[in-house]
């Protein structure tokens, strides 16, 4: 499970053993990482099958960049990814704002488990998403459509209710800003 938004963990990360020997995948500072070519929407495929170029973790961005960088990842049908940046945005955002960037990236979260057809995970995380954001409705930072984003989850989830049919991501995305085309 992830712990900064909750959603599912690939437990499939062990790497196919070089030697007879199992061993995980390591990023350079050696923590576990799946080094697996994932789909757009954050599957894990086969060791050396062509996949989906990853969002690079850490990337300093201001709020404006990672709300166009994370709207063009949705728009592009590619949640999973906009939640990795939503992700970046809350591990850098000041105390009083991390709810927000935490509810956006559990939104995408749950856009990306409707799209896999997961409909109770993206129901799940639609509400905890929902939930998250709603305090900062009279504030709309960054000019975040909070009411809409609060109205989008819960008229997504009410579509799903329990469905398990795939949604398509690109079509379903919300717009994260007010008025933004």
């Amino acid at each position: 499970m992830c712990e900064h938004c909750g959603a599912a963990a690939d437990t499939a990360a062990e790497a196919p053993p070089a030697s007879g020997a199992r061993s995980r995948d390591r990023d350079e500072q050696g923590r576990a990482r799946n080094a697996r070519p994932r789909d757009g929407l954050g599957r894990p495929l086969p060791y050396g099958a062509p996949g989906v170029a990853r969002q690079p973790e850490g990337v300093p961005r201001t709020p404006a960049q990672a709300l166009t960088e994370a709207q063009r990842l949705l728009d592009d049908g590619m949640p999973f990814h906009a939640h990795e940046v939503l992700e970046d945005a809350w591990k850098a955002a000041p105390e009083a704002e991390r709810g927000l960037w935490r509810g956006l990236a559990q939104l995408a979260v749950g856009l990306t488990h409707a799209a896999r057809g997961n409909a109770p995970g993206a129901e799940a995380l639609l509400g905890r998403g929902a939930v998250a954001i709603a305090p900062y409705a009279d504030t709309a930072p960054y000019g975040i459509d909070i009411a809409g984003l609060t109205d989008w989850a819960a008229g997504l989830a009410r579509s799903l209710n329990g469905s398990g049919g795939p949604v398509p991501a690109a079509e379903t995305a919300p717009r994260l800003r007010a008025g933004a085309a």
